[in-house]
């Protein structure tokens, strides 16, 4: 099994002692988290946690602090059931939610950020946050309607309340990347080489290299990873002035990447971002409250171009640099740029300012009822651009103009909301009703320009399109050559509620909520219902003398949510050609590019769960079970059509064409006590399984999609099968010799010695394409984490870990080969090299037929991580008061210092958003090791 250790670098301490103000420790929470009155944010408004009936997962601010995560989503992964978070490790990048398997293939998790629903939230300050309930069952999600289809996450921010209180949280740390993959040397290089060769030109060695050719011996990765610093500083001041309550903060966060950029023309690889929040309450009379949740960010994040596929590839016999010329070494043998002059020779930055901003109203009246309105606005502008020089290093014949292209896309989006809710209590019976109307507005435009022989003299206002020449501009709904676009959706709602409990024993919950949206153009609204139920078993009479349970509580819900955000290209129909001849005459004319399904309608995703929640032990342990069973129908995706229509996607026509069922158990367990006045424990743990399976496509067709390497296709979709399930060939071992490659009748009797021995799945006796299956699943079928905290009078340690198990990854980094790339160590020590030396690996060759889509590039993704370790120190009470500080506590901490996998690649951790690709690695970005020091302050 394969594992990394890292020690800790003594770097931190020499360059940094600081201090995080104000990180809640366990010390401070682990007697409130026994109690099980605790209140829940829900769908416009809170409930009590014993009275909630469906399956909501809480995150505290204590589990976001002191993290060094850009997004806050980040920072909970292994913490929660039912939900899935895959990282980026790309500086700034957001991570993909999955709740409870996938609810789409198109749109992503919904976060309800003070009233306003965004799917990104990256903008956003983890210290900022007080709360997040992640709404996980069709019950919960329904107050939502159309926007909750993929889950939704309610996060709450801080408000201020009392005394003036200042917090000041700062971390320093360094980033390294581990796990780097080992590729051959120099010589080990031009041996593969050699052997190619050979093996592909029937012995010849003609067009052998040699070391006195070829003396480099450059390690690519080397060259282009480093070891970055991070860097965070964050202050807060919240209370109350007379009637006004406040919290306001200013931040500013830097993280400057693994990728070795910022050298030659480029800016570097890093992410930037300063951020202030604002939230006021005033108390206008006992009736009426009025306030304001204001969020400014400006963002900057220096692009580089992701090299680290093309230092797979590159032959190690290259230099960086030409000794003859200085300039950049052109690499040959093999059509693969140089990593270090791809890194170097290229410019683009994205600046994004972005302001959200939430005014609210609350009245009072006839004693039960209370009116609310709210308004929020979100606007953002990410504006980016690309710039390539002229490559001098290159042959002329592929040099081109220096071209610079820009981007600036507007977002101008609202969501207004208002309620009323009646809650009344008649002896036992209670009570809650709320009625509403919303209404959303989302809004994209775009502008696009390019020019060539613009000429970059060191600054950024020198990049200015107007500086060049040949000028393009595209604007919003153009049909252009490049994707401009301009969208407007919007969405309209009318929802209820009802929220009822006799004597808190018997629980009810119903809803139901009219969605009416832009985006479909057949019946455009629906109705979506759903209700939940509980019973707390450990308030009726029959178990008041039992002294194992402080709460026995059962619940079951059902729900139904409709998702609107389908994909739509009415303005790529058609496309000019150039034209068509009758005779000698030669006329204009015009093609069908796409296909649409102009009857495209909602998808739908009907779920339902069953739990038992249990508190013992005085609150201390609490458990809690689900069983649940999500189906999402009409899922709208391409297809393989049956007749070919004349179109471009005659072999990818988009409609409702899919349904699939995920469903599972998720077990989760909390203990936390006091040994003593000085020592508090905590535990935590939970485990999610999953099953996910297309359950129908329409017309009962396939999808052959995804990446491809000669025409042939990673990924099928087809009935039975989990979505983005892989298909190819199934490696049975090796070729020994070529009488029983040729006698299997593999590619036509084409196969030979050293090559994959592909399985006869049909039984006919040749091997051809009816030979493909299904290779593996990149989809979990577990997950889980666990973890404990332990307080000894000032110090405190705490650790997490986290993995998944079940799943696959392609691993179309390794397969990729069109002739001379680079090979990694393992194919080098075991590949085949004559009768008996290997039956797991091939042959050196660059032979197509080799790398069909097949099981040995399929390989094992499951991993075992410890995720967080953190080791702090609280000034003694009397000391911090002498410093008129209310808390002093500086700490240590490593975010993923140790994985264990099996995966030849840097981490099986993979990051894509196209959930139909999900598990295919090519170019991603590696997971960074991070290693911190910080301090938390509250004076």
């Amino acid at each position: 099994m394969r594992k990394n250790y890292v020690k800790l670098p003594m770097l931190i301490a020499a360059i940094y002692f600081g201090g995080n103000l104000h990180a809640q420790s366990t010390q401070d929470t682990a007697a409130a988290e026994n109690k099980i009155e605790e209140v829940v944010v829900i769908g416009y408004g809170s409930q009590k946690k014993e009275n909630v009936t469906g399956s909501i997962g809480i995150v505290s601010a204590k589990d976001l602090a002191d993290k060094p995560n850009a997004n806050p989503l980040s920072s909970v992964q292994g913490r929660l059931a039912g939900v899935n978070v895959v990282n980026s490790g790309t500086p700034g990048g957001s991570p993909r939610v999955d709740i409870r398997g996938i609810g789409s293939l198109s749109g992503n998790t919904v976060f309800i950020v003070d009233g306003m629903l965004t799917e990104d939230i990256s903008f956003l300050n983890p210290q900022d946050i007080e709360s997040m309930s992640v709404l996980k069952d069709p019950s919960s999600l329904a107050i939502f309607g159309a926007k909750a289809a993929n889950g939704a996450v309610i996060i709450k921010t801080k408000t201020g309340k009392g005394k003036p209180v200042f917090n000041l949280n700062s971390y320093l740390g360094i980033k390294t990347v581990t796990n780097v993959p080992k590729m051959v040397n120099g010589d080990q290089y031009i041996e593969l080489y050699n052997e190619r060769l050979i093996n592909d030109n029937n012995g010849s060695t003609a067009g052998s290299i040699t070391k006195a050719g070829y003396p480099g011996n450059t390690d690519w990765f080397k060259e282009i990873l480093r070891t970055s610093m991070i860097n965070s500083n964050d202050f807060s001041a919240s209370g109350s002035l007379g009637k006004l309550n406040y919290y306001g903060s200013v931040g500013y966060l830097q993280d400057e990447g693994n990728l070795a950029a910022g050298r030659g023309i480029n800016s570097g690889s890093g992410f930037n971002r300063f951020n202030t929040k604002l939230n006021l309450s005033y108390k206008v009379t006992d009736n009426i409250t009025i306030g304001n949740n204001f969020a400014f960010s400006k963002m900057r994040t220096d692009i580089a171009q992701n090299p680290l596929l093309d230092a797979r590839n590159a032959p190690p016999v290259f230099g960086t640099i030409n000794p003859d010329t200085g300039m950049y070494q052109y690499i040959t043998l093999v059509t693969v740029p140089n990593p270090r002059a791809k890194l170097d020779l290229y410019r683009s930055q994205e600046r994004q300012e972005r302001l959200l901003n939430n005014v609210w109203a609350e009245v009072k009246f006839l004693k039960d009822f209370t009116f609310r309105s709210s308004y929020t606005s979100d606007n953002y502008s990410p504006s980016k651009y690309e710039y390539t020089p002229t490559l001098f290093f290159a042959p002329t014949a592929d040099q081109r103009d220096p071209l610079l292209i820009t981007r600036d896309v507007r977002h101008r989006n609202y969501v207004w909301d208002n309620t009323i809710n009646w809650k009344k209590s008649f002896g036992s019976h209670n009570l809650d009703l709320l009625a509403g109307f919303s209404r959303i507005r989302d809004s994209r435009s775009e502008d696009y320009w390019s020019a060539n022989n613009v000429m970059y003299d060191g600054t950024n206002g020198s990049l200015n399109i107007q500086n060049g020449t040949d000028i393009v501009h595209f604007a919003n709904t153009q049909t252009v050559p490049v994707a401009v676009t301009q969208d407007q959706q919007r969405i309209e709602s009318f929802f209820g509620r009802i929220n009822y409990d006799y004597a808190g024993k018997y629980l009810l919950n119903a809803s139901i909520r009219r969605d009416a949206t832009s985006q479909i153009s057949v019946d455009r609204a629906k109705v979506f219902p759903a209700v939940s139920i509980g019973w707390v078993a450990s308030k009726e009479g029959f178990m008041s003398n039992q002294t194992v349970f402080d709460l026995l509580k059962f619940r079951a819900s059902w729900g139904e949510l409709g998702n609107p955000k389908v994909q739509r290209s009415f303005n790529q129909l058609v496309s000019n050609v150039t034209g068509v001849y009758y005779g000698n005459n030669g006329y204009p004319a015009a093609t069908i590019n796409t296909v649409i399904d102009d009857t495209i309608g909602w998808e739908t995703t009907i779920g339902m769960d069953y739990g038992v929640e249990m508190a013992l032990l005085n609150n201390k342990l609490k458990i809690e079970a689900t069983y649940y069973n999500k189906e999402s129908k009409d899922v709208v995706y391409g297809i393989f059509q049956g007749t070919v229509s004349g179109a471009e996607n005659w072999r990818n026509y988009v409609t409702n064409a899919y349904s699939f069922r995920n469903k599972g158990f998720e077990v989760s367990a909390n203990y936390n006590t006091n040994l003593s006045d000085n020592v508090k424990l905590g535990f935590y743990g939970n485990f999610t399984s999953l099953k996910n399976e297309i359950t129908d496509v329409y017309g009962g067709s396939f999808l052959e999609t995804g990446a491809s390497l000669f025409g042939n296709s990673i990924i099928r979709l087809q009935t039975g099968q989990a979505v983005g399930s892989y298909y190819g060939y199934q490696v049975d071992g090796v070729f020994q010799n070529d009488a029983d490659a040729i006698a299997s009748g593999q590619n036509g009797g084409a196969a030979r010695a050293g090559w994959f021995k592909f399985k006869d799945m049909d039984g006919n006796g040749v091997i051809d394409s009816r030979d493909k299956t299904f290779l593996g699943s990149p989809i979990p079928k577990g997950t889980y984490g666990f973890g404990f905290n332990l307080n000894i009078h000032a110090i405190d340690f705490g650790i997490d870990f986290q993995g998944v198990f079940g799943n696959k990854i392609y691993n179309y980094n390794r397969e990729q080969r069109y002739g001379n790339e680079s090979w990694d160590l393992d194919m080098y020590n075991n590949r085949w090299t004559g009768a008996g030396t290997s039956n797991t690996n091939s042959m050196i060759t660059s032979n197509q037929l080799i790398i069909a889509p097949n099981s040995f590039y399929v390989e094992d993704g499951s991993y075992f991580r410890i995720r967080n370790i953190q080791v702090g120190y609280s000034l003694p009470k009397n000391i911090a008061n002498s410093l008129s500080v209310n808390k002093l506590r500086i700490y240590l901490s490593a975010q993923n210092p140790w994985t264990s996998f099996k995966y030849n690649g840097f981490s099986p951790e993979i990051m894509n958003t196209d959930r139909v690709q999900m598990g295919i690695d090519q170019n991603i970005y590696p997971i960074s090791a991070i290693y911190t020091m910080g301090m938390n302050l509250t004076f």
